[in-house]
């Protein structure tokens, strides 16, 4: 090879007339200098990459060894500074709830349940059997009909409700209590009414009633110079709803015991639309005993429930 390389070399001598050409062992010398460059070149090179992949290493994974946790999936990466951010999807939109049809119920029908049926109507009379019948040990057989006013005056109120009503019937009636011999007086006495008012009114009037006893808390009556004081009391559970009331003067002068007081109770019950009094008005200016009012209410609405029935 060498041999080849000096002939050539001769040759182009005499082609390359007047210039100075570079001995060949100077060429050997070059040609392996530039070789060994490339060599450490790529060697340099080699270095770098693999000098780069531990520096990432270990930016990728802390010094105790332990791999960081990705983020989760749906966690959105940082927003490059300057560049628009990306509009979020349009949510589909969501399903518009039925509204039920509103009531078209025609004006002036009857009303009806949710059951469809429909609300029962008030009586339109008051027959002899809604009317209750004393215990007998209570009875004394003085009874009579009644016409006239179903409570007491309470300061001259008129209550608004009276013009809502449909039939009103009344009755006197006496009573005796149990241990009172047969022929002696009565014991007390009451006026016992039954009032049917126009549907959804009857309500109005237990209200109004309430009011007006509130509103009277004391007065003197016709023909009379006592004071009367009145005042609600806890009714019970009697019927749909109830009001109590009592009203209490001294006892007239050679009546009853000194410094004693002659006491009225009158219950109103209401059953649907129809309302029964108990105006307890007592016999000669005796006392009116609650267990005995209590009693003959409890028959009352029994009764009158057994004709709604």
């Amino acid at each position: 090879m060498s041999v080849e390389l000096s002939d050539l070399y001769r040759s182009l001598s005499t082609v390359a007339d007047g210039h100075e050409l570079a001995h060949p062992e100077s060429l050997r010398r070059f040609a392996d200098r530039r070789a060994r460059a490339r060599v450490v070149g790529s060697t340099l090179a080699v270095a770098l990459v693999v000098g780069g992949v531990a520096v990432g290493a270990r930016l990728a994974y802390p010094a105790d060894g332990s791999a960081p946790l990705p983020p989760p999936a749906d966690t959105p990466g940082p927003v490059p500074t300057g560049s628009p951010a990306l509009p979020s999807p349009t949510p589909p939109p969501a399903s518009t709830p039925s509204t039920p049809p509103p009531n078209t119920t025609p004006s002036g029908t009857s009303s009806r349940s949710a059951t469809g049926a429909t609300a029962p109507q008030p009586p339109t009379s008051i027959p002899d059997r809604a009317f209750f019948v004393l215990a007998a040990p209570n009875r004394t057989g003085l009874e009579s009909r009644m016409e006239g006013p179903a409570l007491p005056t309470l300061c001259g109120t008129r209550l608004p409700s009276d013009s809502a009503t449909v039939q009103r019937r009344g009755r006197y009636l006496a009573y005796k209590f149990p241990e009172t011999p047969t022929g002696n007086v009565p014991d007390g006495s009451y006026r016992h009414t039954i009032t049917i008012y126009r549907s959804g009114r009857a309500d109005d009037a237990l209200r109004e009633l309430r009011r007006a006893v509130r509103g009277c808390p004391d007065q003197k009556l016709p023909d009379d110079s006592r004071t009367w004081r009145q005042r609600l009391l806890t009714s019970g559970g009697y019927g749909d709803e109830s009001v109590l009331f009592e009203m209490r003067a001294p006892m007239p002068d050679g009546m009853g015991e000194p410094g004693t007081d002659e006491v009225r109770l009158v219950r109103v019950v209401r059953i649907g639309d129809v309302v029964t009094v108990l105006w307890e008005q007592g016999w000669e200016h005796t006392a009116a005993v609650r267990s005995q009012v209590d009693a003959d209410s409890r028959r009352a609405v029994a009764a009158i429930e057994k004709w709604l029935d």
